[in-house]
């Protein structure tokens, strides 16, 4: 015997802000593109009778699902993020400066680099949502800090901390140095 399950077709419904719910994220980045989307049944599932007679409900929330799609890395930001990264020996984009560091992470590694006496240039990505939303594209990776050296993505916090305590962190900076 066989058996055989109709599924339903999803339809995709932009919603406003008028229609807001718990699950709705709503936000306006200059210069960016977003879109809402939300996913729910055009009809209901029919329950499926299965061999042995056993009648099968699939469960469904009926609460929609809602997908946020952002493109803040513009082409121009990406060759503006590639210059700076490709200019410079070692970059950290950061909440803060050097100086003045406005996040823990952040001042974790300053002070690590600053202990190596390697020159770096910081990026205060709190000056600029779309900055921060496009390097978050640009590295794929979702938190900050971002160290680069030598124009390639290094890590966030805890990789470069795990890296200064084994040693090597030490090792890649005198390399970039000696480039």
């Amino acid at each position: 015997m066989s058996s055989s399950l109709c599924v339903t077709p999803l339809q995709f419904q932009p919603r406003t802000p008028s229609q807001s719910s718990s699950s709705f994220f709503h936000s306006h980045v200059r210069g960016t593109t977003s879109a809402t989307l939300s996913l729910r049944p055009l009809s209901p599932l029919p329950s499926t009778t299965l061999s042995h007679k056993l009648r099968f409900q699939p469960k469904l929330n009926h609460s929609s699902t809602t997908i946020r799609c952002s493109f803040a890395l513009t082409p121009e930001l990406k060759s503006t993020l590639d210059k700076v990264v490709s200019s410079n020996k070692v970059v950290l984009f950061m909440k803060g400066t050097k100086d003045f560091p406005q996040c823990g992470f952040s001042n974790t590694v300053v002070q690590i680099l600053k202990s190596q006496n390697v020159p770096f240039e910081t990026i205060n990505i709190l000056e600029n949502e779309l900055l921060r939303q496009g390097l978050k594209e640009y590295s794929s990776w979702p938190t900050f800090p971002q160290l680069y050296i030598e124009g390639e993505f290094f890590g966030g916090c805890d990789i470069t901390v795990e890296a200064y305590q084994n040693g090597q962190l030490q090792e890649l900076l005198e390399k970039a140095m000696c480039n």
